[in-house]
């Protein structure tokens, strides 16, 4: 079994920062690629950044040149640096990992989501 649990969403200004983790536990032999998705009320889930377990990044044209993705696979944990946050980034943030478990199965896993706020 494996878990991903994310932390660091919050309320926050226009114009600042936040910082997301996303930590995954269980039964992990390896993790493929990381990736972050968001969903605003009433709108469909979206993919934010992508990683690569070589650490190749890719982003949605909406979060680029702002959103840094990054991961530390020592500590198997994925994070999303958000700068210059905008009202439109407000969403549920989730964590996403093709993980290959202690079986040598790859299973996507996603976590339960974190709450950002972007609001004066």
């Amino acid at each position: 079994q494996v878990q991903l649990v994310e932390s660091g969403g919050g309320l926050v200004q226009p114009g600042g920062s936040l910082r997301l983790s996303c930590a995954a536990s269980g039964s992990i032999f390896s993790i493929n690629d990381m990736a972050w998705y968001r969903q605003a009320p009433g709108k469909e889930r979206e993919s934010v950044a992508r990683i690569t377990s070589g650490g190749s990044t890719s982003y949605a044209d909406s979060v680029k040149g702002r959103f840094t993705i990054s991961r530390d696979n020592a500590k198997n944990t994925l994070y999303l640096q958000m700068n210059s946050l905008e009202p439109e980034d407000t969403a549920v943030y989730y964590c996403n990992a093709l993980v290959v478990t202690t079986a040598r199965s790859q299973i996507p896993c996603w976590g339960r989501g974190t709450q950002v706020t972007v609001s004066s």
